[in-house]
C-alpha cells in the first residue's frame, strides 16, 4: 500500500490566491498501515469573514496567538512529502497549498486523489456527493463538521469503507482510472479525457444543469485550441495560480468541443460563439455595437475633417479611407487627440473643439498648432499632415470585388469585406451562407483576417460557384 495523506483545510475564502488557510488537519497512513494526526491552527494575516467564522467555528480571535503559515511549513510540507494526497474536492485543498508554499519560495507537487471524483465514478446512480451525503451514505461517524482534522478523518473513514465493501475489486478499478488521468475539477468525469479530440478546434465549459446559469443554456467559457485535448486539461493545470481558473474549474460541470480542420477555422469559430452564446467567463471578444473608426470627409479648400462612424454599418469593400477600430467613441478621440499633440495638428479642424470665429484653438495658443485655425497653415497643408500621422492607423481595404474563401483541410471559410459568414464544407452549405444576410462588422474578426489574406481566393462571379471552383 502507498504512504497516504488525508488533507483538509479551513480556510479565510474560496480563492486560493487571495484567501488563506486558518487550519490544516493531516490524517498520515504509512505503508505498513500505522496511522498519525495532526491539526495545526493558522495564523492567516487577514480577516476571517463573519459567515466564515459562522460556518467553521474559527473566529479571528482563536488564530490571533496561532502561528502563520511560515512557521509550520517545514512540518506540513514534511507530513506531506512523499504521500499521495487524498482529499474531498482536492483541488480546492491542494490549490490553497501549493499557493501558500508558492509565497514562501517552495515548489510543492504530490500526487492528487480527489474522493469526490472518486465516489462519482463508484456510486454513479447517486446524484450528491459532498460530505455530508457520504456521511449519511456510509454511515461515517462525525465528530466536528467544518474542523479540518475532523474532516480530514471523515475522508479517511470513507477509503476504509469502500475498501472492506464488496465489490473492492471496483475500487481498484476506479482508482487506477483516476490515477492514471491529470487531475479534474470534482464535478467532471474522468472518462472524458479519452474523449477529448487531439486536434484544432474549439471547446465549451458548461456549468451546474449544462449551463451557465439557471434556466440558460449558455456556455461558462469558450475557447479555441490547436489540440484541444492539451488546451483543455491545460486551464486544470494552472487553476492553481490563477484566481480565474480557479473559479472556472469549480463551476464547470460538463465539455463540449467542435472539431475544426486547422488553426483558422478555430479562431473563427472562437470569435463568433463568443459573439453568439457571450459567455460569462469571456471578457474579450463580447460583441460590441459600439466599434468605431475614423474617415476623412472633404469639406472643400483642401480641408480633410475626421468623422466617425460606427464600424458595423461601413462596406470596407468600397471605403479606402478608414482608420483605427476604437471600442467606442471616447477612446477614439482620445487616439485623436493623442495625434493632434504629437504631430501639432489644429484641435479646430479636427473637430475636437468648437470654432470661434477669428479665434484660434488653444493648442495655437500653446505654440503647439500651426496655424491652420486662423489662415496661417493652408487647409491642404494640414490635412496632409494629418493623412501622415493616421497612416499607421489605416484599414486595409477589402482587396476582391465580391466574397472569397480561405480552404483548410475539408472546410471553406467564406468571408465577404472582412466579415465571417460562415464556415462550408460542399457547395449546399456555401451556397446558404452566400443567401445569408450579412453579418454586421466585427473588429476581432477583421484582426483575424487580416492576417490570413495572403491565403483568401476570390469566389467566381458566376451564380454557379462551387468550391471545385476555387481549388483546395
Amino acid at each position: 500500500m502507498k504512504s497516504l495523506a488525508f488533507v483538509d483545510l479551513e480556510t479565510t475564502g474560496a480563492t486560493a490566491t487571495a484567501d488563506r488557510i486558518t487550519e490544516i488537519g493531516i490524517v498520515e497512513v504509512d505503508a505498513d498501515g500505522s496511522i498519525r494526526e495532526w491539526q495545526q491552527l493558522v495564523n492567516p494575516g487577514i480577516r476571517i469573514p463573519p459567515f466564515i467564522e459562522q460556518l467553521t467555528g474559527i473566529s479571528n480571535e482563536m488564530v490571533a496567538a496561532a502561528p502563520p503559515f511560515e512557521s509550520i511549513a517545514d512540518e506540513a510540507l514534511r507530513r506531506l512529502e512523499g504521500r499521495l494526497f487524498i482529499a474531498h474536492n482536492a483541488r480546492f485543498d491542494y490549490g490553497f497549498l501549493k499557493n501558500e508554499f508558492k509565497r514562501l519560495g517552495i515548489t510543492f507537487r504530490a500526487p492528487v486523489l480527489c474522493t469526490v471524483q472518486l465516489s462519482r465514478t463508484l456510486f454513479p446512480e447517486h446524484k450528491r456527493h459532498n460530505l455530508d451525503s457520504l456521511i449519511e451514505r456510509h454511515q461515517l461517524q462525525a465528530e466536528a463538521r467544518h474542523r479540518a482534522l475532523a474532516d480530514a478523518q471523515l475522508i479517511h473513514q470513507f477509503w476504509q469503507r469502500i475498501h472492506v465493501a464488496p465489490g473492492s475489486e471496483a475500487v481498484q478499478a476506479a482508482l487506477k482510472t483516476l490515477n492514471g488521468h491529470p487531475s479534474l475539477p470534482p464535478h467532471l468525469d474522468p472518462g472524458i479525457v479519452d474523449e477529448l479530440p487531439d486536434t484544432p478546434g474549439v471547446y465549451l465549459f458548461y456549468g451546474e444543469d449544462g449551463s451557465a446559469g439557471q434556466g440558460s443554456p449558455l456556455p461558462l467559457y469558450v475557447g479555441k485550441a490547436k489540440d484541444i485535448r492539451k488546451r483543455v486539461l491545460s486551464h486544470f493545470a494552472a487553476d492553481h495560480a490563477s484566481s480565474k481558473e480557479m473559479s472556472l474549474a469549480q463551476q464547470v460541470r460538463r465539455i463540449d468541443w467542435i472539431e475544426t480542420a486547422g488553426e483558422i477555422g478555430a479562431l473563427l469559430r472562437e470569435a463568433a460563439l463568443v459573439k453568439q452564446l457571450q459567455p460569462t467567463h469571456n471578457r474579450q471578444l463580447r460583441k460590441n455595437d459600439e466599434v468605431c473608426t475614423w474617415t476623412l470627409v472633404d469639406e472643400g479648400e483642401g480641408w480633410l475633417r475626421p468623422q466617425l462612424a460606427l464600424a458595423r454599418d461601413l462596406d470596407f469593400g468600397l471605403r479606402t479611407s478608414c482608420y483605427g477600430l476604437f471600442k467606442h467613441a471616447r477612446e477614439a478621440n482620445e487616439v485623436l487627440r493623442g495625434l493632434a499633440e504629437s504631430h501639432n495638428l489644429c484641435d479646430t479642424l479636427l473637430g475636437l473643439q468648437k470654432a470661434l470665429p477669428g479665434k484660434p484653438c488653444f493648442g495655437h495658443q500653446i505654440r503647439r498648432c500651426k496655424g491652420a485655425c486662423v489662415g496661417k497653415e493652408a487647409f491642404a497643408k494640414h490635412s496632409m499632415r494629418l493623412v501622415g500621422a493616421l497612416t499607421g492607423l489605416k484599414l486595409a481595404t477589402w482587396p476582391f470585388a465580391g466574397p472569397a474563401v480561405i480552404r483548410e483541410g475539408d472546410e471553406a471559410h467564406l468571408i465577404e469585406s472582412w466579415r465571417y459568414l460562415g464556415t462550408a464544407h460542399d457547395d449546399e452549405e456555401l451556397q446558404a451562407l452566400l443567401a445569408a444576410t450579412r453579418p454586421p462588422f466585427e473588429r476581432d474578426l477583421y484582426r483575424i483576417l487580416a492576417k490570413y489574406v495572403g491565403k483568401m481566393t476570390p469566389l467566381p462571379q458566376t451564380t454557379a460557384t462551387s468550391l471545385r471552383a476555387v481549388g483546395s
